[in-house]
């Protein structure tokens, strides 16, 4: 089994296209060697960080924090389960954010999203005159806002 991979190679593996791998090679997230007709060849520990990578932005994380998280792991091998503590630990609570706000998502679905926009009968039940307009713009209710309405 060779040590490096090609681009299409860690596409196939990751799952992930080979326009996004190059994104993140130019954001800092991932490394590639050339070899001397220039093509990319990763190593194979860069298959995990690009697993980190897809698992991060799907909790919520932007890339910049990602690039941050990824600075912590080794780039010469396979991150450890002692490597990859030291990130989980610390996502917890965003984890939880983000749980509670789909089930608020889910709870709204039939109802409402939250917005204040009186475009439901139901609005003029749960949000009498847009009383929810004064939390600010967008779907305050769904996505945490202090709207008590």
């Amino acid at each position: 089994m060779s040590e490096t991979l090609t681009i299409g190679e860690v596409a196939e593996r990751s799952g992930v296209a080979t326009s996004a791998l190059r994104y993140y090679e130019e954001r800092g997230l991932i490394r590639a060697e050339r070899n001397s007709s220039g093509h990319r060849r990763y190593g194979r520990p860069v298959i995990r960080r690009v697993a980190f990578i897809v698992f991060a932005q799907r909790v919520g994380l932007t890339l910049e924090e990602i690039g941050e998280e990824l600075a912590k792991l080794p780039e010469d091998r396979v991150p450890k389960r002692a490597d990859w503590a030291k990130l989980s630990s610390r996502w917890s609570e965003r984890i939880d954010m983000r749980i509670a706000e789909l089930e608020r998502l889910k709870d709204g679905l039939t109802d409402c999203i939250g917005c204040g926009c009186l475009s439901l009968a139901r609005c003029k039940l749960a949000n009498p005159d847009d009383r929810v307009a004064r939390f600010g713009p967008g779907p305050v209710v769904w996505t945490g806002g202090n709207a008590a309405a």
